[in-house]
């Protein structure tokens, strides 16, 4: 057993007292604990720090494990990726905890006694998820350095497989290494000498690098690319609605390629007035930077626009990239594109999109807090996310400027490189500089699970890039599906109204269940606001538990002009509680059009001809209603008449509605057939016979037939 190793630590994950499985004894620790907390503090884990994502764990235990002379795994968690808050805790164990497991082999046979190196270890790591201030974070609840075997020395622990991986910067410099001609050991060498370490110390040998130079060999990068442009002349050829485009270097390589589907196109029309452009990603088999345009619907669901491959991060690709997605989009520029910070792309941005309001996603912003501040800030960390949070939210551009400065000096702030940044870049993030402009509600603190999801599952796509957008194309189809069964859910759902007022009536009766939502939100705040006439048509409209300040609401009934300070209504395109509070009290009882954008109400593609797939995604609908109608209705008896009863006069009511005709003659009604053998007439059946329905027959006879 390994001496002086004891440091255990617990938190409980909420606050409240730790579970019994959850507890491990508290222990002093020795003044030779295997790694000094004076020699390399920051490599030692401790209860509360955080992290803002469970691989940034993973990587930080990982170097303290290495340190130590061990490595780890995953493994339990809480939660499951996808269902409910998804995997809200995650435990990580040294390699040699728990003890092998003898499993019977499908003839009955015990498998053969493999040597295992697992010896029930209980050095542990335990973070939990958070989300605090909108942000969320995983933060270390419990740690244990206490081992009960031998750890190795760092000229072995080197050669454990978790450290024997070769990183994407190594692999690139190898690769380069491997277009110059280099032999594998004078690879080695070079990398031992940039890297300043001793001969023989890489974390990967010899075997690795040949390894990794062989599925180079297995990767053609060039032919892929230009499978992938065939594979675009075959999609083309099947939907001529299938936009594509690319550009072919001096080598004969493909430079860029983007495309963009039939249904992209068509939900742009409609809902693309705010677009993120993720360029956060590539696809590292193929040295290719991976571009995403998305969106969101009426019912806040995530669309897909577009997609690109680009050869480099310039000026001049990310220009091609633009125009060439506003080519698809038949030259419709959007309103506003959120995209990463990216000089050249912000550029691009400038040339291509010259009337488009550009800013910079916040949740990429956020995330970054924690490595940023969370050491040089200590036990204030907390405090100063709270005030930047509230900062970001502020309405007027003059309050940020005063606040912004009270808060670098009060938290010493002046030389920080990142606030110096931040503050430069502050009219393409924070929220003062922004409101006049619409962003469909995706300017949160934090990275829309569906956007994020999305971009994953193309990710997850790239191993073989000849086939890479029949599988984008696959995975945008079953997000839509996921998509049509979310607005089904929405639309069963009834619709709860709050108040009386026709004013809430008339917004339910119009937006869609998620947009009404956020209208409900600001009007069930509107009675908490006092509205004051100041002057003609002009309003002071503030908290009842204000004394001073307000926002300011110009109300013109006879233009039906009305706006507000807040310029909530331009941000999100729903209207505020300050204007709702003047309308409920001048005695206005509906909304006026202009201010239910068609792109948050129920009906957006009307004039569009429906197409089999929508025809299709509707009669799931009514299947999966008329399923829940079942369901529901099996309850009770008073549950199943109601059912049946109203079931019968809506089928009734469509009854009467026209039926398809095929010149001029009802289609369905041409192919009926009586099945009565007094009748065999065509164009009815024996439901609606004529010979049934005059008096000629009576009860017997009917019984008889």
């Amino acid at each position: 057993m390994s001496e002086g190793t004891s440091l255990v630590m617990e938190s409980s994950e909420n606050g409240t007292d730790l579970s019994q499985d959850d507890i491990g004894s508290v222990e002093e620790i020795p003044e030779d604990t295997i790694l000094s907390r004076q020699t390399s503090v920051n490599l030692v884990p401790f209860i509360g720090q955080r992290f803002v994502s469970q691989d940034a764990a993973y990587e930080f235990y990982c170097s303290f494990a290495k340190q130590c002379g061990f490595s780890i795994r995953r493994h339990r968690t809480r939660g499951k990726d996808g269902v409910g808050r998804g995997v809200t805790r995650r435990d990580f164990t040294c390699h040699r905890g728990g003890y092998p497991q003898m499993k019977p082999s499908e003839d009955g046979k015990l498998q053969r006694n493999r040597k295992s190196s697992r010896c029930g270890c209980q050095s542990y790591m335990r973070i939990v998820k958070r989300a605090d201030f909108d942000v969320p974070e995983w933060r270390i609840t419990g740690f244990s350095n206490i081992h009960n075997h031998e750890l190795l020395k760092p000229n072995e622990v080197r050669l454990l497989s978790a450290y024997s991986s070769i990183s994407p910067d190594d692999k690139s410099r190898i690769c380069a290494f491997a277009k110059a001609g280099m032999s594998v050991r004078q690879m080695l060498r070079l990398l031992e000498l940039e890297k300043g370490v001793k001969l023989g110390c890489l974390p990967f040998t010899e075997i690795d690098v040949r390894n990794l130079l062989q599925s180079f060999r297995n990767v053609d990068r060039d032919n892929d690319a230009i499978d992938l442009i065939a594979m675009c002349k075959k999609l083309k050829d099947e939907n001529p609605n299938f936009k594509y485009d690319f550009r072919i270097d001096g080598h004969n390589r493909v430079e860029h390629i983007a495309w963009s589907y039939a249904s992209s196109v068509q939900l742009y029309e409609v809902f693309g007035d705010a677009v993120v452009f993720d360029t956060t990603h590539r696809l590292d088999a193929y040295d290719m930077l991976l571009g995403v345009w998305v969106g969101v619907d009426n019912h806040g669901i995530t669309c897909f626009f577009g997609c690109v491959l680009l050869r480099d991060e310039t000026l001049r690709s990310f220009c091609w990239a633009l125009k060439t997605f506003l080519g698809f989009m038949k030259g419709k520029a959007p309103q506003t594109i959120l995209t990463d910070q990216n000089v050249w792309l912000k550029e691009a941005i400038a040339i291509e999109m010259s009337a488009t309001k550009h800013a910079l996603c916040i949740w990429h912003i956020s995330v970054k807090f924690s490595d940023w501040f969370s050491i040089l800030l200590g036990s204030q960390y907390d405090d100063w996310k709270a005030e930047f949070l509230r900062l970001y939210n502020l309405e007027l551009v003059e309050d940020f400027e005063q606040e912004w400065r009270e808060m670098v000096d009060k938290y010493g702030l002046h030389e920080n490189k990142h606030i110096a940044s931040l503050y430069a870049l502050r009219t393409l993030w924070a929220l003062p500089f922004l409101r006049c402009y619409f962003f469909a509600g995706m300017m949160s603190t934090f990275l829309p699970e569906s956007i994020n999801t999305l971009v994953q599952q193309i990710l997850s796509a790239q191993p073989q890039l000849d086939h890479f957008i029949e599988r984008v194309a696959d995975i945008v189809d079953f997000n839509n599906e996921v998509g049509a069964k979310q607005k089904m859910q929405q639309k069963m759902n009834k619709v709860c109204l709050t108040t009386g007022s026709p004013i809430e009536s008339h917004a339910a009766a119009v937006l869609t269940p998620y947009a009404f939502n956020k209208f409900q939100e600001e009007f069930v705040s509107a009675p908490k606001y006092a509205s004051i006439l100041v002057d003609e048509g002009c309003f002071l409209v503030r908290h009842h538990t204000q004394v001073d300040g307000g926002s300011k609401v110009i109300w013109v009934p006879q233009q039906q002009l009305i706006s507000c300070s807040c310029h909530h209504f331009e941000f999100s395109g729903i209207l505020c509680r300050h204007v709702l509070r003047v309308l409920s009290t001048n005695n206005c009882f509906q909304i006026p059009d202009q201010y239910l954008p068609t792109r948050w109400c129920g009906v957006n593609s009307s004039s569009k001809a429906t197409t089999p797939r929508d025809h299709a995604e509707r009669i799931q609908l009514l299947e999966s209603m008329v399923s829940t109608i079942i369901t529901e209705s099996m309850e009770t008896e008073e549950r199943l008449d109601e059912a049946c009863e109203q079931i019968a006069m809506v089928l009734s009511h469509i009854k009467e509605l026209p039926r398809p005709t095929h010149n001029g003659v009802d289609r369905s009604r041409k192919q009926r057939h009586c099945s009565l053998s007094c009748c065999g007439q065509f164009e009815h059946d024996s439901s609606d016979c004529p010979l049934i329905e005059g008096d000629n027959l009576n009860g017997d006879a009917l019984g008889f037939l």
